[in-house]
């Protein structure tokens, strides 16, 4: 990030966007209501829209620092919550002051893509918006309900084919353990069936984390939310994987909460993948895991 520009912290970006300029058009997030979520639950992250005047500022000040962004990232947790004319004044403003530029992307919430036209996802596509990250979390519905998610699959997936219809890549991730050890099959035959409807360009799993502690998943979740064990994730993964039907998806579970790394391309490297999975469960010798002190957030 550039020091000058007026950021408030803290921002998160998917790690995919390590080398892109970080421009905060939003500040926290629109929904904020997630119960496995503290990302922007600090006093001084309670959500606004920036300013015009400043985010063009914070555009300049990117583009006389002379490091040649190629890539843009519109934090914070739901920049698409913007109405269609404010997302459009910033890609034009990012082509006048940053025509190098070659993609811009964001977080999204399914609802925020829901509320917006085919046609005015197109016209942000033209303009370089080309790829949101979708946090579907889970494809069940009772999941969704429990850990307040405000989506259900079929809003999740009408999302995901309206921009699939504007040319928008999406980037979609998955909680393994969201459901906990109760849900934990439910939530990964449904979150498979949502994966295989949409068919999306990019889907990442991470480990659900409760770095400020679970009392509010603890709250929704009769008797408690409890987090499967690693063999329990490893069962829930290859649940998963099992009932992918994928053509051509990308797929990653690499980010550090994970004990596993898969990497690969759905559907050729699904064998490969229930292979190592399998040697996870019943061979973990034989196998790269990640101990507990190389994993976080």
């Amino acid at each position: 990030m550039i020091e000058l520009l007026n950021y408030i912290e803290p921002v998160f970006r998917p790690p995919s966007e390590w080398r892109s300029l970080i421009l905060q058009v939003t500040n926290g997030c629109s929904w904020n209501q997630c119960r496995f979520c503290d990302m922007y639950t600090a006093p001084q992250k309670k959500f606004r829209a920036q300013k015009i005047d400043n985010i063009e500022q914070d555009i300049i000040t990117a583009a006389k620092s002379g490091q040649g962004f190629r890539r843009i990232f519109l934090a914070d947790g739901d920049a698409m919550t913007l109405p269609f004319k404010r997302l459009e004044a910033i890609c034009l403003l990012i082509k006048k002051h940053l025509p190098q530029v070659t993609r811009i992307s964001s977080y999204c919430l399914p609802r925020n893509i829901n509320n917006k036209t085919v046609e005015e996802l197109t016209r942000l596509k033209a303009l370089g918006l080309s790829l949101l990250y979708v946090g579907c979390e889970s494809g069940d519905d009772e999941v969704l309900s429990l850990v307040d998610k405000g989506e259900t699959f079929d809003t999740s997936l009408a999302a995901l084919n309206k921009m699939k219809a504007a040319g928008m890549k999406s980037s979609v991730m998955i909680l393994n353990g969201l459901g906990g050890v109760r849900l934990s099959k439910q939530h990964a035959i449904g979150s498979a069936k949502l994966m295989n409807a949409a068919q999306p360009d990019y889907l990442s799993t991470l480990v659900v984390s409760f770095p400020l502690g679970k009392q509010r998943m603890d709250d929704s979740f009769d008797g408690g939310f409890q987090l499967p064990d690693q063999k329990g994730l490893f069962e829930e993964m290859l649940t998963l994987v099992e009932h992918l039907e994928l053509k051509n998806t990308i797929f990653r579970s690499d980010h550090a909460s994970n004990y596993l790394v898969l990497k690969g391309v759905l559907g050729k490297d699904k064998p490969a993948f229930i292979e190592q999975i399998n040697a996870a469960l019943f061979q973990p010798e034989t196998i790269e895991l990640r101990q507990e002190w190389q994993r976080g957030l």
